[in-house]
């Protein structure tokens, strides 16, 4: 019998990619489904990116590269980070991994110790628990819910911190719900967070870019916990590059070289191509970004809308990211046909097969009773898409 480590025989498969994966085999099958499960632009990667992708193959960049990434890629991050959030950094302090995942990831892995607790507050990004599991660490979820707009307050935070905190999560704008604290709401934190010397803080930032506030502000630019937080960022949401894998965190020297360290041991550097379109994304045209951020923000008031017109559905206004995240428990204990809703997993699965609408149970994202939408698709598949699952809903007595 092969063994399996219990390392990995404790983790959860993730939601969002099997989910996408029952939909691709619905597909397969010539059922005509609308996949507003995954988390990814539906924009092509603009053209000057790729071109200079295709010139860094012509121009040899083809070996191994430095394993935090090429210098020239870690000043364009530099200088981004000092352009659009007023902080500066030595390209010493950036480690550019493979995707923002793994930079979060190798974070976690080169900071928590067996037992050392790390506060998410939730609903969270399906792979936050799970890479703490991997580092030993426990989990410690702060709840908020839509009533709250989806934001731990201060007072959450401080009745969370214990002598064993070594971590703290935030992500702004949020996957799942698309919420962004205001620069006053991290103010309240960071004063609790001031008193903590002990605790990291790492703001998972990937969706920065996707705003619709009008102003953003990284937890990166408070002077007082400077010297011990962290900042995950990337180029797959901003510049529609999911696959080309890059991403990277923004650290404390002493951070930065355990980072590097660790990534050094097990996947040493990312790939040269994908660096060079990368640095070109950072130190080019920002217009692109722009445009992609104003489709989504024209795609989540239509799907505002059409969700509010659907009776039983709670649903805030999300200020960032891409995606709707409403309260469904009004349907528990509906039933129409072979369905009886128990419980936001049941609601997916009946969404999937009656209505041929692929979504996320809210149960992925350590907040039970809600399912995620993602409206990073075209508005005639958000209308469809709004239409069946409305008609699916109906049935439901």
């Amino acid at each position: 019998m092969t063994q399996i480590s219990q390392r990995v025989e404790s983790l959860a498969p993730s939601a969002t990619l099997a989910m996408s994966q029952k939909s691709s085999e619905l597909r397969a099958q010539g059922v005509d489904v609308i996949n507003l499960s995954v988390g990814e632009p539906d924009f092509n990667t603009p053209a000057h990116i790729k071109e200079a992708a295709k010139r860094a193959i012509d121009d040899n960049f083809t070996f191994y590269t430095p394993v935090g990434g090429y210098l020239s890629l870690r000043k364009a991050i530099v200088d981004d980070l000092a352009r659009t959030n007023g902080v500066v950094y030595d390209p010493a302090q950036i480690v550019v991994g493979n995707g923002a995942k793994q930079a979060l990831c190798n974070v976690i892995l080169a900071t928590i110790n067996p037992g050392d607790e790390v506060i998410i507050p939730t609903p969270a990004w399906v792979s936050y628990v799970e890479m703490v599991k991997l580092a030993e660490g426990k989990n410690v979820l702060v709840p908020a819910g839509i009533e709250q707009d989806f934001k731990i307050t201060p007072e959450q935070l401080r009745a969370a911190i214990t002598p064993r905190t070594r971590m703290v999560l935030i992500c702004s704008p949020s996957n799942p719900t698309g919420s962004v604290y205001t620069r006053e709401e991290l103010m309240g934190l960071v004063e609790v967070l001031a008193e903590h010397p002990q605790i990291i803080v790492v703001a998972d930032e990937i969706y920065q870019h996707i705003n619709f506030t009008g102003s953003f502000t990284s937890l990166g630019s408070f002077e007082h916990i400077a010297d011990r937080t962290v900042v995950i960022n990337g180029v797959s949401k901003a510049y529609a590059m999911t696959g080309w894998r890059i991403g990277f965190c923004a650290a404390p020297s002493a951070i930065a070289k355990a980072v590097t360290k660790l990534q050094s041991q097990y996947t040493s550097g990312p790939s040269s191509i994908a660096q060079k379109a990368a640095e070109a994304a950072y130190a080019g045209s920002q217009e692109c970004v722009e445009e992609m951020r104003v489709a989504f923000e024209r795609r989540r008031d239509l799907v505002v809308e059409l969700a509010s017109q659907i009776p039983g559905l709670k649903v805030n206004k999300p200020q960032g990211a891409f995606y709707l995240f409403p309260e469904v428990s009004s349907y528990f204990g509906k039933s129409y046909g072979k369905w009886t809703i128990k419980d936001a997993p049941d609601l997916c699965m009946y969404l999937l097969e009656e209505a041929h609408v692929a979504t996320v149970s809210g149960d992925a994202f350590c907040l039970p009773g809600y399912i995620r939408l993602s409206y990073a698709t075209s508005d005639d598949n958000i209308r469809e898409a709004m239409r069946r699952i409305a008609d699916a809903l109906a049935k439901l007595a």
